[in-house]
């Protein structure tokens, strides 16, 4: 987290949280829900605007958390911001080769990851459970659709071998909060 958020909350401890405002979607765009964009539909079928400013999207990737119940915040200075998830609180794009054989694995927030577990959901999307710095409990991630090759030679290099789950059952092992509320 950035220092002038830390310093920004000892400063104004109990400024509200806000909900419904931000959200991530399956290719790891962040938009912004303002009440118009909200009154007119739930995300993603109403997306909203799309975050492209580079600094503000570097900002929101530093300070981007799970709480005590699974749900994914930007602390932007005093105040929670939750996010709403069209699937994953992670977008995982492939590059290279690891070590262990399969792609190389990032967060669509930046930090290089070490892979887990894969499944395969009921839309035989690719999901993949993976550490990331800073954190303890393992993030549950899409694989970004662009990124698909990469993770088809995986499977067929065996190093990765996908077993079958929902996403609903895998986001509730991985204490996931999709659409979190007060």
């Amino acid at each position: 987290m950035d220092d002038i958020v830390k310093a920004a909350l000892k400063k104004w401890p109990n400024v509200p949280h806000c909900y419904d405002w931000l959200a991530l979607d399956a290719r790891g765009d962040w938009y912004m829900r303002d009440e118009r964009i909200q009154a007119a539909g739930p995300f993603p079928q109403v997306k909203g605007s799309r975050i492209t400013h580079d600094k503000l999207q570097e900002f929101i990737h530093r300070n981007y958390l799970p709480d005590e119940r699974g749900a994914w915040f930007f602390q932007n200075g005093p105040q929670r911001v939750y996010v709403t998830l069209e699937l994953t609180p992670h977008i995982w794009r492939l590059h290279g080769q690891a070590d262990g054989g399969g792609p190389r694995i990032y967060s669509h927030t930046g930090p290089e990851a070490t892979l887990l577990h894969s499944w395969l959901d009921e839309r035989d999307r690719l999901l993949l459970s993976a550490r990331l710095p800073g954190l303890e409990a393992p993030v549950l991630g899409l694989v970004h659709s662009l990124d698909m090759g990469l993770a088809a030679e995986a499977v067929e290099q065996s190093a990765w071998a996908p077993a079958s789950a929902s996403l609903e059952a895998l986001c509730r092992e991985h204490g996931v909060v999709r659409h979190p509320q007060p």
